[in-house]
């Protein structure tokens, strides 16, 4: 009788951006997640679908190649071919953006500031534990499970994260500077994380965007851009807010969560 109750079913697709060393590397690790309700799913994946075979009649583009941050941002990987300038890679980049809320997505981002933290606090867990929290509030209010799909990784770790949110995943304080305040169970998330090859998935692809986006956000690039700062708000209403209603009071953009603050 349970299960009459349930409409839908959200599916987060999940991938990062930066490492997540602390003595080198990049400024910020950072997860992206994308959400899909399992009932627009095939719509939505349709949508997806025409908008990479447009790609195709205007740039060339197979169906089959992968469109990630690294690849816009420096020509390279299945791009490399082409040749394409900044400004097309710009533009691509931020069509990917836009076709998010015409196809009913949501998106958000955890980005964690690495020169902030403690040395001893593993980058990729404290994302996994905020983007986790979210996930348990969302599915919590809304009554829907998650299913998490992300990028083929750490699945070890990630799949010990998930399962060690499900028992007693933490909530922190309204500043969100403390993840360990108290508890609340993540009961809604179904099963392991499933792990997959990001070539193969356009929602992860997108989420890879996303996650390099929000990065910029906190920093910048310092001239024009394939990626510029402002890049995240061409989400527009596919930025999940709610991510971020109390760090949101602390200057991050909206759906954007940054810690520490």
């Amino acid at each position: 009788m349970a299960w009459a109750t349930i409409t839908s079913v959200q599916i987060a697709y999940i991938d990062e951006s930066g490492d997540s060393g602390q003595e080198r590397g990049s400024k910020t690790y950072t997860l992206g997640c994308v959400l899909i309700r399992d009932t627009s799913w095939p719509d939505t994946f349709d949508g997806m679908l025409g908008f990479r075979r447009y790609l195709r009649s205007q740039f060339g583009i197979r169906l089959r190649e992968e469109i990630k941050a690294n690849f816009l941002l420096r020509g390279g990987g299945d791009l490399k071919r082409y040749g394409f300038g900044e400004k097309i890679r710009h533009d691509l980049y931020r069509s990917h953006m836009r076709i998010a809320a015409k196809l009913g997505i949501k998106a958000f981002a955890v980005v964690i500031d690495k020169p902030k933290i403690y040395s001893w606090r593993d980058p990729r867990t404290i994302a996994w534990e905020f983007t986790l929290q979210r996930l348990e509030r969302l599915s919590t209010k809304s009554g829907e499970p998650v299913l998490i799909m992300h990028d083929e990784g750490d699945s070890v770790a990630i799949r010990g994260l998930v399962r060690k949110a499900r028992r007693s995943n933490t909530a922190g304080s309204a500043e969100w500077m403390n993840p360990g305040s108290f508890r609340l169970p993540a009961r809604l998330i179904l099963d392991d994380a499933v792990p997959r090859d990001s070539s193969q998935s356009y929602f992860i692809q997108l989420a890879d965007l996303c996650a390099y986006a929000a990065f910029r956000t906190v920093y910048a690039p310092g001239r024009a851009s394939v990626c510029p700062g402002s890049m995240w708000n061409e989400l527009g209403g596919a930025r999940l807010t709610e991510a971020n209603q109390l760090a949101g009071s602390f200057g991050s953009a909206p759906g954007v969560v940054v810690w520490p603050k």
